[in-house]
């Protein structure tokens, strides 16, 4: 099994990759194939809300059929199969349609891991191992900057993708030969995400998953592009170096939340306390949005860092779960998560559309707005929810 848990989180380094990327290529999609900000925005919303979507038939096939051929199908066809119609599109809807495959194919892979955890780890070690899968994975969100930047700077972003493409499919098949699905619970209980809406408990962290997530993943995966972009003229590779430093900070803020909960005895004010800090730094992106691009790419990095609350809030939500709906809950909890992401891409995308005749820094003071507002939203109804760590 631990030789399957790493080609999962070799699957997660690629998720996390697809979702950042476009921000590196925003440049080249425009000048190639005409891609704007508000196509690339609406691409990327897609990949998150048909990530989101996903998680419903993807938590009834982990308990049903396990997480050996849930994650090997879906990523076989849609991940490998997306990359390559991306590599070969010729018009900003031919990469919106790639984006929802690719999403297809990512869906499984971090809830996949999640469900042998929930399975085969004690539940005190959720917390932590979550943050570890989720750190280490993101190694490709580093992987979709700079990195990626140069790859497109000496082969050209097609053959990048034909690239991932031949990645994704080999590790499909590396999941398919490692992963060995855990001992299914034997329960007279029947149930469904219905059943799991009936906890009030859910509903109070619920709000919180759906946005807490979305100002780093919608920055990092593509506004921070455009955004140095239009404001500070960065090119390609600057960008890539920006987004580089956010993506660091977004692992390390992973690994830094990790244990957190039990050192200091308590998830929610873990969690809130990192919000807060958060919200903050959106604050002070509106008030210095043109200041300087140094302070710009610090304030990128502390949402990155702040923002990287998922795995215990999914930790927090799972403990409210019963043991033979897991993968369902676990699954729900990232429907809110990556959904999130998913409509706030589509909104900001519109956002910037209505904004962007007014002036440079219009368009990104209203997103920044927008997200410092749902934020203190999600905030504000977490602070009634029930405190627990296992």
């Amino acid at each position: 099994m631990k030789a399957g848990l790493v080609v999962l989180c070799l699957g997660y380094v690629l998720s996390q990759f697809f979702r950042a990327f476009l921000a590196v290529l925003s440049v080249d999609l425009g000048r190639d194939i005409g891609a704007t900000p508000e196509d690339l925005a609406f691409a990327s919303g897609l990949w998150f809300l048909i990530f989101a979507a996903m998680q419903l038939p993807v938590g009834w096939a982990l308990d049903r059929v396990g997480p050996r051929l849930t994650a090997a199908v879906l990523l076989l066809v849609g991940g490998a199969g997306g990359a390559a119609l991306f590599a070969a599109a010729s018009t900003p809807f031919h990469i919106a349609i790639a984006m929802a495959l690719i999403g297809i194919g990512c869906s499984p892979v971090l809830m996949a891991s999640y469900y042998i955890f929930a399975r085969e780890y004690p539940p005190a070690r959720f917390a932590t191992l979550a943050a570890v899968m989720l750190g280490v994975g993101s190694v490709g969100n580093l992987v979709a900057s700079y990195p990626t930047a140069l790859a497109v700077e000496w082969i050209g972003w097609r053959a990048t993708m034909w690239v991932l493409a031949l990645v994704s499919g080999a590790i499909a098949l590396g999941i398919l030969a490692t992963v060995h699905d855990p001992k299914r619970v034997e329960t007279e209980h029947k149930g469904s995400v219905l059943d799991l809406l009936k906890e009030p408990a859910l509903w109070t962290i619920l709000p919180l998953m759906l946005v807490a997530y979305a100002p780093s993943g919608a920055l990092r995966g593509l506004w921070a592009g455009p955004y140095l972009q239009d404001i500070f003229t960065l090119d390609t590779s600057q960008i890539g170096q920006a987004t580089l430093v956010m993506g660091a900070a977004m692992i390390a803020g992973t690994f830094a939340y990790g244990p957190l909960d039990r050192i200091l005895g308590t998830r929610k004010w873990v969690i809130f306390g990192g919000n807060v800090l958060s919200l903050a730094a959106l604050v002070l992106m509106i008030l210095w949005i043109d200041n300087a691009v140094w302070l710009s790419v610090l304030l990128l990095a502390v949402i990155g860092f702040t923002g990287a609350a998922f795995p215990v809030i999914m930790a927090h939500g799972r403990a409210f779960i019963p043991p033979h709906l897991v993968g369902r809950g676990v699954t729900l909890l990232n429907l809110f998560g990556v959904g999130g992401v998913g409509l706030a891409q589509f909104v900001t995308g519109r956002i910037h559309a209505a904004t962007v005749d007014i002036g440079p820094t219009a368009p990104y003071t209203a997103i920044f707005g927008f997200f410092a507002v749902t934020l203190a939203i999600g905030c504000l109804i977490y602070l009634f929810s029930r405190d627990n760590v296992d």
